[in-house]
């Protein structure tokens, strides 16, 4: 399967001709535009590839998403683009793809930047999530703001309504959801577990958790030390699981550290 992508050429030039690239995967219901913000940041010293993940905005749809395929999926990205080796960030389900990819293959891996979440299975979080956008589908609104109206009866916050919706675009059958929502709630057990991994990854890794967030519990870490053994961890306090959208100049001024090293 090869993933819808964007590249984000370096500013700065080597003198091989040669930059760092770095893959930057979104979580579950994004799409490549939603780390563009530090893509851009990144943009100024690193070959930047954003991507839409199987089943998300322009990338092919798939019946199993299991996170050997996605990590997988990042791998023949790179072998099309002639790219051997790479950094990866990613955001919650993307933070379990980047993991994956690292530790099935650590030979192509020289940073890994996860960002709030852990490898473990979590807790299911999204049954609501589902209802409100099969109800929304059901309703066949023709805006997002008609949208909004329908999704509110079944998720409260309207930050997370918004990043929702930010993806229910007019087409040319109407309003659809570029997310596949009926692949995504099959595949929604597989999604929120985490794979069982006999190797290690021990090149620099960094985890960085929203201090208000659960999705890093403290029984995670002996996890973390285990498979990641060079992983550090940093919070920002104050932020939720969106942590690259609400404190986005403290976590890109971290990323940005982390790669500069």
């Amino acid at each position: 399967m090869l993933l819808n992508y964007q590249i984000k050429q370096s500013e700065k030039h080597e003198e091989n001709g040669k930059n760092e690239t770095i893959f930057m995967i979104h979580g579950l219901f994004g799409s490549l535009s939603n780390l563009s913000s530090l893509g851009k940041e990144l943009q100024k010293t690193f070959d930047v590839i954003l991507v839409d993940v199987r089943n998300h905005g322009q990338s092919p749809r798939n019946v199993s998403m299991t996170y050997h395929e996605m990590a997988e999926d990042i791998i023949n990205l790179a072998d099309t683009l002639n790219i051997d080796t790479f950094s990866v960030l990613g955001h919650s389900m993307g933070g379990k793809i980047a993991m994956t990819c690292a530790l099935m293959h650590p030979e192509r891996v020289n940073r890994l930047v996860v960002a709030d979440i852990a490898p473990a299975s979590h807790s299911d979080k999204h049954s609501n999530v589902f209802q409100g956008l099969q109800a929304v589908r059901a309703s066949e609104v023709g805006s997002r703001t008609a949208a909004d109206s329908v999704l509110a009866e079944y998720v409260q916050e309207p930050e997370i309504r918004q990043f929702l919706l930010k993806s229910y675009q007019r087409g040319e059958a109407g309003f659809q959801f570029i997310y596949d929502v009926d692949n995504l709630q099959n595949n929604y057990d597989t999604i929120r577990s985490w794979p069982n991994q006999t190797s290690t990854y021990t090149k620099p890794t960094l985890f960085i958790k929203g201090g208000l967030s659960d999705y890093i519990e403290a029984s995670s870490h002996s996890s973390i030390e285990a498979l990641f053994p060079a992983a550090k961890l940093k919070v920002i306090n104050g932020t939720g699981h969106w942590l690259h959208a609400e404190k986005a100049k403290t976590f890109n001024r971290l990323v940005n550290s982390f790669f500069a090293q």
